[in-house]
């Protein structure tokens, strides 16, 4: 590979005494420049296949010569590496405040990813984890994949999840009282509504929606005792619903949270939107195959996230919040 194209040299060969051939460092960089491996993933995460690369590229393809098998196999080790830079990624050097932890499902496979939001504002891809389902074992070994890279277990941080139980229980087992859980209010408010007619399901939504945007905690908790026993008389179902795990919806209001913060940090809308372009693109998947085929493309997609992200609504109050996590470990740098 010379400036993007493939030219022709004469390559030395070197052999044992057995006669078998030694691979040489310098030839196998020659081989290839990454170049390749760069334009095919950008081609595929912009919405191409490998059966359409060589129409859509044509102009390159006078220097490259790439046919269908070789796109794929340029795919595959640009995505391998994805991987393997997501999985050696080392995580001691981040001051972590808050992580959201979400399950997304590719063929009959659930991949789980963790997201990281730093003291500044900035939202990092933690992990990733591949299983048959969204259970305790798969989330443990991420959160132990994560120590193991240089995540303090002995800090709190702020797990914003869906209300999965499986998550709940890794993050006891794993962290236990270190572990805020805050449980998405959106999450919350669609299984209660849900118990009702689409004809009413706006109204008792929004009874719900302005409880939760209230910002004193004893207020919110208020509110949404008073909405579960009128439920209770209306609705038996939607009040069970509502109860189980409330006042783990409420952790951002215990902690003082402010409104611009918490509007960021009380649902899981920050990763959702990582796997939304995980989805956009692997939409060209037809097959998903065993193997690391839906890790190499879950990072991928994630990768392509992160080219997009930016500070988080109200970042300011993350030191802040910092603060009332780890009151101790703060007093500690300021000394240092």
């Amino acid at each position: 590979m010379f400036a993007g194209q493939k030219v022709g040299v004469e390559r030395p060969g070197v052999r044992t005494g057995p006669g078998e051939e030694v691979p040489l460092d310098r030839s196998a960089r020659l081989q290839h420049d990454g170049r390749r491996q760069r334009a095919v993933r950008e081609g595929i995460v912009a919405g191409l296949t490998s059966r359409n690369y060589r129409r859509a590229e044509q102009s390159v393809l006078d220097g490259y010569g790439m046919e269908k098998s070789s796109v794929s196999r340029q795919f595959v080790a640009a995505s391998a590496a994805q991987l393997k830079k997501l999985w050696e990624k080392k995580l001691d050097n981040l001051d972590l405040v808050a992580m959201l932890i979400e399950g997304i499902h590719l063929g009959k496979q659930v991949l789980v990813v963790a997201l990281g939001i730093e003291s500044r504002g900035r939202k990092h891809v933690l992990g990733l984890w591949q299983a048959a389902t969204e259970n305790t074992t798969v989330v443990k070994e991420l959160l132990e994949d994560l120590v193991a890279r240089g995540l303090d277990s002995q800090r709190r941080y702020l797990f914003v999840i869906d209300g999965a139980q499986a998550l709940r229980a890794a993050m006891q087992r794993v962290l236990g009282e270190r572990a805020e859980v805050q449980r998405c209010q959106i999450h919350k408010r669609r299984k209660v509504t849900e118990h009702w007619p689409k004809s009413v399901q706006g109204d008792r939504d929004r009874r719900i929606r302005n409880a939760y945007a209230l910002t004193s905690y004893r207020e919110v908790k208020a509110e949404l005792e008073k909405i579960f026993r009128q439920l209770e008389r209306s609705n038996p179902s939607a009040a069970r619903s509502l109860e189980e795990g409330l006042q783990e919806t409420l952790t951002v209001h215990r902690l003082g949270v402010a409104t611009r913060l918490r509007q960021t940090l009380a649902w899981t809308n920050p990763i959702e939107s990582c796997l939304c372009t995980v989805e956009r693109v692997a939409r060209n998947v037809k097959r998903w195959r065993v193997g690391d085929h839906t890790l190499r493309w879950t990072a991928t997609g994630l990768r392509e996230a992160e080219k997009k992200f930016r500070k988080v609504k109200g970042y300011r109050e993350l030191e802040v919040l910092q603060r009332q996590l780890n009151p101790s470990s703060t007093q500690q740098v300021q000394v240092a």
